[in-house]
């Protein structure tokens, strides 16, 4: 059995593992500067993707407090803290790492993500979570073509496309609007963000007869630099669609081929 697991590179990072990160990290909370360092570090709690820890020294406003309470985080025992900046506090907002964390950890502080109002890598934005440094994401014209089906019904006949390769995850097919049939299809409110590709701009699902098939298509109008070529192109979910390359069925992720 041939499963679309394999047919894509797989995360390689350990949890644990711990590197420098080369940029300015700064964190802001109600327009305040809660840290500002060229020392944080990747820090590996799970393998997807890194989380920034932070060197307690390179606080700038705001004071942690010791809420009592350790768990362990992949790279080691952390104890929580709530962070107050001014007259806001936020509880749960930091892990101090704990003496069992790899050295480099010790004496920082990894935040909640939502805690922080604005996360900036020098002076970018950054969405989501931190955009790791074994990761790739390549938008690459193809003149594969590409038919997409659900319950029989064709939503999408494309001659060519923009093969979306991103790290650890299956290659979405991005589509010209022109080849997808909207008539077949109704928008939706969903939105999403990606700290590679930015933020939807549309979702739509597909009424069928046998089920309703809830947000199976997006599309971004505005990706952000990296992924420039898929500006305005629809994708369908591999996962939740008959999804066919150059006429041949394309396994579904995580299902095995009959």
């Amino acid at each position: 059995m041939e499963t679309e697991s394999v047919l894509h590179p797989s995360f390689l990072v350990p949890v644990g593992h711990v590197e420098p990160v080369p940029r300015r990290i700064r964190g802001v909370i109600d327009g305040r500067t809660v840290f500002d360092t060229r020392r944080a570090l990747y820090v590996w709690e799970w393998q997807a993707y890194p989380q920034f820890s932070i060197p307690v020294r390179d606080l700038v406003d705001g004071v942690l407090d010791d809420e009592g309470f350790t768990e362990r985080h992949g790279a080691g025992t952390a104890h929580r803290h709530t962070l107050s900046v001014g007259e806001n506090s936020r509880p749960g907002a930091a892990w101090v790492w704990g003496k069992d964390a790899p050295a480099p950890l010790r004496d920082t502080v990894r935040f909640e993500w939502a805690a922080i109002d604005h996360w900036f890598e020098e002076d970018e934005p950054v969405f989501v979570h931190p955009r790791s440094p074994y990761s790739r994401v390549d938008a690459v014209r193809s003149s594969s073509s590409v038919r997409v089906e659900v319950e029989g019904v064709v939503l999408a006949d494309a001659p060519s496309c923009v093969k979306l390769f991103e790290t650890g995850l299956p290659t979405r097919y991005y589509l010209d609007r022109a080849h997808v049939d909207w008539t077949r299809l109704r928008g939706s409110d969903t939105v999403s963000h990606c700290p590679y590709k930015g933020t939807t701009s549309g979702y739509w699902s597909f009424d069928g007869e046998a089920a309703a098939h809830e947000d199976i298509v997006w599309a971004y109008d505005f990706p952000t630099i990296h992924a420039n070529r898929i500006a305005g192109l629809a994708a369908f979910y591999n996962e939740r669609v008959d999804l066919y390359v150059d006429g041949e069925p394309l396994p579904k992720p995580g299902v095995s081929a009959p």
